[in-house]
């Protein structure tokens, strides 16, 4: 991908303005600035709307924000109302918790190719180190080996493979379809193999596995796996486990899903949307 182009950055977040904060924070900081940012947040309380839109940090970013009332876990319906309001070829997808290094853009646009999406991964942080982020004691990003090498040392950091830098070679793309691995938390595609599959399936609600879906129906539609190891890791703050009330009958659809050849969403992307609860609201 020819690094002058610009993508979407598109964030999901639901109540924790404080991590999304750091987050924007770390996009600031990015050595490639051609981005645009989409909040597609998942009904946050308004106390925490406010916390972003006049948060300074995201008055430096090309930053839309777009929420819909609270009805639940529907990590899927947001993200297609956040790639509504997106506007790049290529769609980059965070969690409002995973805060990127300062090469993050730089290394996804690098490892951007037709045919392809990258599956990145994630350094997890401890609940102190976390606190410290979040509070702005602590800054994570652009450091060095041995400030990680001291955090991984006391237990606050997962693994120290963000610090390597890995090229971009035939061994980072998997041909076959499998689940381990998969984070839609850091994931680029191509817009237009986004809405050949109708991106995210509605159907699916609660906790779990809408991602591996997506994915599912990328690999069912000839769209290849490149792992993102060693190039654009993010650092997950430390939170609770969701509910996962939901997650076996997602993961039995995604089961039953393999056993075929489906590619587009039960209930996608470019659904009509007659009533249509979407706040959005631009800055810069």
């Amino acid at each position: 991908m020819n690094p002058s182009e610009s993508v979407s950055v598109v964030v999901t977040t639901y109540n924790r303005s404080d991590a999304l904060l750091a987050v924007l924070a770390g996009l600031v900081r990015q050595t490639d600035r051609n981005f645009e940012v989409v909040v597609a947040d998942d009904g946050s309380r308004e106390e925490h709307r406010r916390a972003i839109l006049d948060s300074a940090v995201a008055r430096e970013l090309r930053l839309t924000h777009v929420w819909h009332p609270d009805v639940g876990f529907t990590a899927s319906k947001v993200r297609n109302r956040g790639v509504a309001a997106a506007k790049g070829p290529y769609l980059i997808f965070m969690d409002g918790d995973c805060v990127p290094e300062v090469d993050f853009i730089a290394r996804h646009k690098q490892l951007a190719a037709p045919g392809h999406f990258v599956n990145g991964s994630r350094v997890l942080l401890s609940p102190e180190l976390t606190q410290a982020v979040v509070s702005g004691a602590e800054q994570i990003c652009g450091r060095g080996r041995l400030y990680w090498l001291g955090q991984r040392l006391r237990g606050h950091a997962s693994k120290l493979t963000h610090l390597l830098r890995l090229p971009d070679w035939r061994g980072r793309v998997h041909p076959e379809f499998y689940w381990k691995g998969i984070r839609s938390c850091n994931m680029g595609v191509w817009r237009s193999d986004y809405e050949r599959i109708d991106g995210f399936d509605e159907s699916f609600v609660g906790w779990g596995h809408e991602d591996a879906d997506f994915v599912l129906r990328l690999h069912h539609a000839g769209v290849a796996r490149k792992n993102g190891f060693c190039a654009t890791e993010v650092f997950h703050l430390w939170h609770k486990e969701a509910a996962r009330a939901q997650e076996s009958q997602n993961a039995r659809t995604v089961r039953e899903r393999a056993q075929s050849d489906i590619v587009r969403a039960a209930s996608g992307y470019a659904q009509a949307r007659p009533d249509d609860d979407v706040v959005m609201t631009r800055l810069g």
